[in-house]
């Protein structure tokens, strides 16, 4: 499996990332490395988080990590893995 980072995604971590930094930068830093992890965990078990509440596929999937929902799909037959939304779980944006 191969994990592919979709430029919606890469733009709201970022701004989530300066968010976090106004604060802390250290913090950033730590949610930045922690996220990676458990983002590569998916590599060797990608069913591991719930199946998305946002859509109607069992591919689709949503992984809850401090607060944020990570929305990624499986693709089986590519072999991917790609990694589509980051929003606060309870704001999820357009």
């Amino acid at each position: 499996m191969l994990l592919i980072f979709k430029p919606t995604f890469s733009s709201e971590l970022k701004q989530i990332l300066e968010y976090i930094a106004q604060d802390k930068p250290s913090a950033s830093m730590k949610f930045k490395n922690d996220l990676k992890e458990s983002l590569n965990l998916l590599l060797n078990n990608p069913t591991m988080h719930r199946e998305s509440i946002y859509f109607q596929d069992k591919n689709m999937r949503d992984m809850v990590h401090r607060g944020y929902t990570v929305v990624y799909r499986i693709r089986p037959i590519k072999k991917e893995i790609e990694i589509l939304r980051i929003f606060n779980k309870n704001k999820p944006t357009q």
